[in-house]
């Protein structure tokens, strides 16, 4: 790739990151755009489903149809302000929302996170069947398989919003930088996932601070680049207005979601 094509994705990238930062003080914006002619825009609710969710009261509470960035930003952000105070809805979990699901999927947004069990986007975003495209490995590494995955979901179902996903302490990490450190090396495939993060995590590691938290925060900042660096579709739908990346970090401790 050449030195003017990374300038245009990071161009690009640093302007969905700021668009979305300004999205995060604005969790419960209207969204705004049409569908395109003959799909059912992400995150909407597809025919025959309820779009209604249930408040903790008991009161039936309508869901805003997450068509733009923006709007696919604020009802995670929301989700996750219901998951912290403990006032999750569970939306779309029952028995009708499977048999509605069988024929067609239209997520609103797209995860890029870790396989850790405590990390599950559904839950801590306060989501369900249908409406998160999620991918999950250690690290949330952006690979080959992984980006053709992400973009496969933009380009059948229009999501327009991919989330790189981080958290707390993470065991990957965590794992690289015992690997640095000791100049060790991680058994089996796992040192697959050690030299894949290694570039990213041992120039930060002479930060102040504590060192697994600013490999966690470098290593998404990092991921997120690479959607944009290395995929021509993700950029030119960026470039459109369609889609916007953000990076976050989940705190294992509280349940919050802070976007970077």
């Amino acid at each position: 790739m050449s030195r003017k094509d990374l300038s245009r994705r990071s161009l690009l990238l640093s302007g969905g990151a700021a668009a979305l930062g300004a999205a995060g003080l604005l969790a419960g914006g209207t969204p705004a755009g049409a569908s395109p002619a003959g799909a059912t825009p992400a995150g909407a609710t597809p025919v025959g489903t309820s779009p209604l969710g249930t408040s903790s009261l008991g009161a039936v509470v309508a869901e805003e149809p997450a068509v733009t960035p923006t709007a696919a930003l604020g009802r995670l952000l929301a989700g996750n302000r219901r998951f912290v105070a403990g006032h999750a809805r569970h939306p779309h979990q029952g028995l009708q929302d499977l048999h509605d699901l069988a024929t067609g999927q239209h997520p609103f947004a797209i995860t890029i996170g870790c396989a850790d069990s405590r990390v599950s986007p559904e839950v801590l975003f306060d989501q369900g069947l249908g409406d998160i495209f999620d991918n999950r490995v250690a690290g949330n590494i952006v690979d080959d398989l992984l980006l053709g995955s992400i973009e496969f979901a933009v380009e059948e179902f229009a999501s327009p919003l991919i989330v790189v996903l981080g958290h707390e302490r993470c065991g990957a990490i965590n794992a690289t930088i015992n690997a640095i450190t000791s100049g060790s090396t991680a058994p089996g495939h796992i040192a697959t996932i050690v030299d894949a993060l290694r570039p990213i995590i041992e120039p930060v590691l002479t930060r102040p601070g504590d060192p697994v938290d600013n490999a966690v925060r470098a290593n998404i900042e990092a991921q997120t680049a690479e959607l944009v660096q290395r995929s021509n579709l993700i950029a030119d739908h960026i470039a459109a207005g369609k889609v916007r990346v953000v990076g976050a970090r989940y705190d294992l401790d509280n349940g919050h979601v802070t976007l970077l």
